[in-house]
């Protein structure tokens, strides 16, 4: 899958020093993955969710949560936002996924 953008991630990581590990450790499996659908993506990460438009992936043991768009037949995957577990439960990410 083609990630879009690393930028996002290094951003939330210069921030969260402890979300570096974890998401490169994303970025690379997501990288060498080619899912067709969202049965694929929790075959690879089983905590994965399907919010409305968006997938949610649970990022170093459920410390941080990532936000992304899917769109399997391009093979790319879209960075909506990189949350603490508070940011996350505060909801105002979901506005990206409707």
């Amino acid at each position: 899958m083609r990630i879009i953008s690393k930028k996002k991630l290094r951003e939330f990581w210069q921030k969260h020093s402890a979300a570096e590990r974890p998401l490169r450790a994303w970025r690379q499996t997501v990288k060498a993955s080619k899912w067709a659908n969202f049965a694929e993506v929790r075959e690879t990460y089983a905590d994965a969710d399907q919010v409305g438009l968006c997938t949610v992936f649970n990022i170093g043991g459920n410390k941080f949560r990532l936000i992304a768009a899917i769109h399997y037949n391009r093979g790319i995957i879209y960075i909506r936002n990189v949350l603490t577990h508070a940011e996350y439960d505060m909801g105002k990410w979901k506005e990206k996924c409707q």
